[in-house]
């Protein structure tokens, strides 16, 4: 696999004015990140940037789809990533803008405690209560 290719130069390129950007590779491709936080990701030559319910609706206005792959004879959709609207990506101010409001939604994620540590604790199984070991040989 390769450790670049031409679409993260071009995103760290644009988008160091807002902090320390880098790609690192993930699954094939590259998972593009912003002062540790990663905001979207490149997969089959498409940029896609993270979301949630605050900028989702800017990308289904532009007409962007959600992340999707093949999956055995299943096709899979993670929501959390969005296809980059193609005039964003062409235009700086606006991709920084973008990948702003990414940013922010990835601190929100990781601001979130995990599923698993939100869950209250189990609850103890009530002791048992020993019983004394009968003596083989009885008291008469």
């Amino acid at each position: 696999m390769a450790k670049s290719d031409p679409l993260l130069d071009y995103l760290v390129d644009h988008l160091s004015p807002l902090g320390e950007a880098q790609g690192r590779p993930m699954f094939g491709g590259f998972g593009v990140y912003l002062d540790g936080f990663i905001i979207g990701l490149i997969a089959f030559d498409t940029f896609y940037l993270k979301a949630d319910d605050s900028n989702r609706p800017d990308f289904e206005a532009a007409g962007a789809e959600p992340f999707r792959y093949r999956r055995s004879n299943q096709t899979a959709t993670i929501n959390a990533y969005w296809e980059c609207p193609a005039d964003v990506l062409e235009e700086p101010e606006l991709l920084r803008a973008w990948a702003t409001n990414s940013l922010a939604v990835s601190r929100r994620a990781k601001a979130k405690p995990r599923r698993s540590a939100r869950r209250k604790p189990a609850k103890k199984a009530p002791a048992r209560k020993v019983r004394p070991k009968q003596s083989a040989k009885r008291k008469q």
